[in-house]
């Protein structure tokens, strides 16, 4: 079994980002979103205004999130994945979500990165309050949908909350 990242939040968080679960990449380096072709950062760069983001160095990175109110974590806290795809996620424990989000008095909104992190969040908190946005992968595994088709999904979606 891997075990995923911790949560990157602070509890004025407005914005709630999560994943399914960290790649090999991210795994080895102990970052969300390391490897260089997924296109987490530079759409975050787009949504916040901060073009240069992904060339930050990884603390500043998170500390931009946070400053801004966003919070980030995975909808997976432990499983088994060979590879990097989310079909191949095996014997899944899910993060403890309705707990953090019960440490966001101010949470507006929750932004699911793919189908997977969307199906579990919606598992894990039925009857939400705030809406949960449904974002286009980050993965390179997405190859099917250019960057510019992405920003403009999650600039649409996630826009009117940050």
């Amino acid at each position: 079994m891997s075990q995923g990242l911790g949560p990157v939040w602070r509890e004025d968080a407005e914005l709630l980002l999560l994943g399914s679960f960290p790649g090999q990449a991210s795994l080895a380096a102990h970052q969300y979103y390391a490897h260089p072709r997924n296109a987490f950062w530079p759409l975050m760069g787009a949504l916040l205004g901060e073009p240069e983001l992904p060339q930050r160095p990884y603390a500043a990175r998170l500390q931009c999130l946070v400053e801004r109110r966003i919070a980030l974590w995975d909808v997976v806290d432990r499983c088994v994945r060979p590879g990097s795809l989310d079909t191949a996620i095996r014997g899944a424990q899910p993060s403890a979500l309705p707990q953090l989000v019960a440490r966001l008095p101010r949470l507006r909104a929750i932004g699911c990165n793919g189908a997977t992190a969307l199906k579990q969040a919606r598992a894990s908190l039925p009857g939400a309050p705030w809406p949960v946005q449904a974002l286009p992968s980050s993965s390179p595994a997405l190859a099917s949908l250019r960057f510019e088709a992405k920003r403009a999904a999650w600039l649409a979606a996630l826009g009117p909350f940050v």
